[in-house]
């Protein structure tokens, strides 16, 4: 897992080990729809785990899109969202993740 970010793991107690009309044995494991790695645990049931990591830690002025049908998440500006949320000249993180004006820093400090 990436420092910054986190996924979540499911486990469904007695549910059949099926997906999309296929039967899957003890220990196989397939990637359903929305984007769920799932493995066959059983006869105990089903556990499933998030393929994607959610990024918790970015700036106030950058926000994630998450696209179902690559089951990526990426981090971009909300004042553009075609643009990826990045340090830059404008905008340099400080340890609290919010954009500090470079204007307020010295450059090469």
């Amino acid at each position: 897992q990436l420092p910054g970010s986190q996924a979540k793991c499911y486990f469904q107690a007695k549910a059949p080990c099926e997906y999309e009309g296929k039967q899957f044995s003890l220990g196989e494991s397939w990637l359903s729809t929305n984007c769920l790695l799932c493995t066959c645990l059983h006869p105990i049931g089903v556990g499933c785990c998030e393929t994607t990591q959610h990024p918790i830690d970015f700036p106030d002025w950058c926000e994630a899109h998450y696209d179902s049908q690559t089951c990526q998440i990426s981090v971009v500006q909300k004042a553009n969202p075609s643009l990826p949320c990045v340090k830059s000249m404008e905008h340099e993180w400080d340890s609290a993740s919010t954009p500090e004006p470079l204007s307020n820093k010295v450059l090469g400090a």
